[in-house]
C-alpha cells in the first residue's frame, strides 16, 4: 500500500528539505514535483488540484518560504494536507441500539461478503454478539460463501430460501437476533455488476424493514478512480453513511484511498489490507499519512500486537543475574518474538508501521518469502532448553549437532549465534531497546549501528571458554 506514492512524495521532500533556505521558486518547483506523482498514484484530479493548493497556502502560513529549518516543517505540512484529505478525524460506528445493524453495499466482486465475515469478527472482539445475514435473494452462492465465512470465524450466519423478499428477510433476521440473543446485524445485501433499479429498490425494502443506522459501501481499491465513480453513484441513490475500502493491499499505488476520501465526501471507516480474517483496520487518516510519509504507525502497530495476543503494555523483566543485572535476551526470547511477528501479519506491513523502518520492508518481505524466519526457528527448537537460555554452551560440536537436527548446514547456525550476538550489543548500547525493532539488523540505528556485525566485549572467562570450544 502506498508504496510508490510513498516514495515519491518522500523524494521530493528530501531535494526540499535539503536546501538551507526554501524560495518561492522551489516550494513551486516541490509542489509541482508532488502534484506529478499524486497524478501517477491514480488520484483523482479535482482531489490532487485540491491537495496540492492545501499545500501551498498551509506552507505559505507558516512561513516555510524563505525561513531557516524548512524541511521538518514541510514535512509536517505534507502530512497535515494529507490527513485532511484523507478525512480529517475518524468516526466511530453509531451502534446504539439493541439489535444495532450495520447494511453492507457494494457491486458484485468488491469484497463485500468477505469484508462482512471480517467486520463481524473485528466487532466480536471489541464485545458485539453479531449475527450474519446473507440478504442476496437470487444468489445461493452468496449465501454458501457468507456462511462458510461466518463457520470459519465462530459466528452465526441468518439465511433465508432463495427467492424470499428482501424485506422479509430483514424482519425475521431482526427477530432470529432477539432470539439468539445477539446484538448486531451485519446484512450483506445483493450484488450486482452495475447500479440498477431492481438492486436500488431491494436496498430502499431493506432500509425500510431494518432502518439500519450504518449503511456502508464496501469499494475495491484496487479499481482505482473507478472506486470514486461507483462511490458517487451509490451517494446518489442509497445514502451510505461510511466506506469500507477492501483489497487496500491490492493498490500499490495508493491512489485509491486519497481519491475516494478526499473526493466522495462518505467518511472511510476501515480499510481491507490482506486475505486473513484479522487484516481489516480502522482508518485512522493521521496514521495513514504518517505511513505514506514513512513517519510510522505506532498506534495501529499495538493494536495488532494486541490482537495478536501480545501485551503491549507489559513492563520489561526485572530479574537480575548473579552480576546484578538484567538477564540478557536468550534463543527462547528471539523464538518468541519470531512467532509474535509472523503472527501479527504481513511482514512488510509490520516494518512500515515502525519509524525509520519502511526501508527494511521488501528486505523482511525477502527474508520470509525466502523461508528464513521458518529455518531459524528450527534451529532454535533442535536446542535443548539449557542451550537456548545459554548460548555460551554453544560449543562446535553442539552446533554440528544441532544443525543435523534442523536440517541446515552448522553455517546457518553460526550466523544465527551471531545475530543473537548482535542483538545483544546493540541493546545493550541502546539502553534495552524493543527487540523486534533489532531483530533486521538493527535499521533505524544512528550511525555504526545502522547493521553489521560488531563483536561485543568479552572478559576473560567468556574468551577462554570460546576458545576452548573452538579446540575441542
Amino acid at each position: 500500500m502506498f508504496d510508490a506514492l510513498g516514495s515519491r512524495l518522500r523524494a521530493s521532500l528530501q531535494r526540499l528539505g535539503g536546501k538551507g533556505r526554501i524560495s518561492e521558486a522551489d516550494l513551486e518547483a516541490g509542489l509541482a514535483e508532488i502534484r506529478g506523482a499524486l497524478l501517477d498514484a491514480d488520484v483523482a484530479l479535482p482531489v490532487t488540484t485540491q491537495l496540492v493548493d492545501a499545500m501551498r497556502t498551509r506552507a505559505v502560513g507558516d512561513g516555510i518560504v524563505g525561513g531557516l529549518g524548512a524541511g521538518d516543517r514541510l514535512v509536517s505540512v505534507v502530512h497535515g494536507a494529507l490527513t485532511e484529505a484523507l478525512g480529517g478525524s475518524g468516526r466511530e460506528l453509531d451502534l446504539r441500539e439493541r439489535p444495532a445493524s450495520i447494511l453492507l453495499l457494494g457491486l458484485q466482486g468488491a469484497g463485500k461478503t468477505t469484508t462482512a465475515a471480517k467486520l463481524a469478527l473485528r466487532l466480536q472482539r471489541e464485545g458485539r454478539r453479531p449475527l450474519l445475514v446473507a440478504a442476496d435473494p437470487r444468489r445461493p452462492a452468496a449465501a454458501e460463501q457468507l456462511a462458510l465465512l461466518g463457520e470459519a470465524v465462530g459466528i452465526p450466519v441468518h439465511r433465508e430460501p432463495i427467492g424470499t423478499p428482501v424485506a422479509e428477510i430483514g424482519r425475521r433476521a431482526l427477530e432470529s437476533a432477539r432470539r439468539l440473543g445477539r446484538d448486531l446485524l451485519i446484512i450483506d445485501s445483493s450484488g450486482r455488476t452495475t447500479l440498477d433499479d431492481e438492486l436500488m429498490q431491494e436496498l430502499r425494502d431493506l432500509r425500510e424493514a431494518v432502518q439500519p443506522r450504518e449503511r456502508i459501501l464496501v469499494l475495491d481499491a484496487a479499481t482505482g478512480q473507478q472506486a470514486l465513480a461507483v462511490a458517487e453513484g451509490f451517494k446518489r441513490a442509497a445514502d451510505p453513511t461510511g466506506l469500507i475500502l477492501a483489497k487496500l493491499d491490492g493498490d500499490a499505488r495508493g491512489g485509491a484511498a486519497l481519491s475516494i476520501a478526499g473526493g466522495a465526501g462518505i467518511p472511510v471507516l476501515f480499510i481491507g489490507t490482506g486475505e486473513r480474517p484479522e487484516a481489516l483496520e480502522r482508518f485512522h487518516p493521521d496514521r495513514i499519512a504518517g505511513r505514506i510519509l514513512e513517519m510510522g504507525d505506532l498506534a495501529t502497530l499495538a493494536e495488532i500486537v494486541r490482537d495478536a495476543g501480545g501485551d503491549v503494555t507489559a513492563a520489561p523483566a526485572v530479574r537480575l543475574n548473579a552480576k546484578g543485572r538484567p538477564p540478557e535476551m536468550s534463543f527462547t526470547d528471539l523464538l518468541d518474538q519470531l512467532r509474535q511477528i509472523s503472527s501479527m501479519g504481513p511482514i512488510g506491513q509490520v516494518m512500515k508501521m515502525i519509524p525509520g523502518m519502511g526501508g527494511a520492508a521488501q528486505q523482511a518481505e525477502e527474508a520470509v518469502a525466502g523461508g528464513e524466519l521458518k529455518r531459524a526457528e528450527a534451529i532454535i527448537l533442535s536446542m535443548t532448553p539449557i542451550e537456548r537460555n545459554e548460548p555460551a554452551l554453544l560449543t562446535i560440536p553442539r552446533r554440528r549437532r544441532i544443525a543435523e537436527g534442523a536440517g541446515r548446514s552448522i553455517e546457518e547456525v553460526n550466523r544465527l549465534v551471531k545475530r543473537l550476538e548482535e542483538i545483544r550489543l546493540l541493546m545493550r548500547r541502546a539502553g534495552g531497546m524493543d527487540p523486534a525493532r533489532l531483530a533486521a539488523g538493527g535499521a533505524g540505528l544512528p550511525g555504526k549501528h545502522s547493521g553489521g556485525y560488531i563483536r561485543p566485549k568479552e572478559d576473560r572467562k567468556a574468551k577462554k571458554a570460546r576458545r576452548k570450544g573452538g579446540r575441542r
